[in-house]
């Protein structure tokens, strides 16, 4: 599935001990740190952000709700009772929003 994430030029900079450290206080990763923490490439990373129903929000990503997604899409069909994620248009409904995006914003 082309390069290792280690040996991506876009992903060279990026710090797999600083990503690990967003990941554990719940912090929004990008496409490059999702990137390393997933272990995948950054061309990768970029087309599951714009897959349907991907939880990604503004361009950032929760990693809880990459793995509440990953669960959900790792079920035998028709087992999840899930509501796809969208992140398109204005005046999102908040059940329509990953998450931790949601609880944030109702938290604001």
């Amino acid at each position: 599935m082309g390069q290792k994430p280690t040996e991506d030029k876009q992903l060279k900079a990026i710090a797999l001990q600083s990503v690990l450290e967003k990941r554990r206080l719940d912090q929004a990763l990008n496409a490059k740190e999702f990137a390393v923490c997933a272990g995948v490439s950054y061309s990768t990373a970029r087309t599951w952000f714009h897959l349907p129903g991907f939880p990604v929000f503004h361009g950032v990503i929760f990693w809880q709700d990459f793995v509440h997604w990953r669960t959900n899409h790792s079920r035998e069909p028709g087992q999840s009772d899930e509501r796809p994620f969208r992140s398109d248009g204005p005046g999102l409904a908040l059940s329509k929003l990953p998450p931790r995006a949601a609880q944030i914003l109702l938290d604001a």
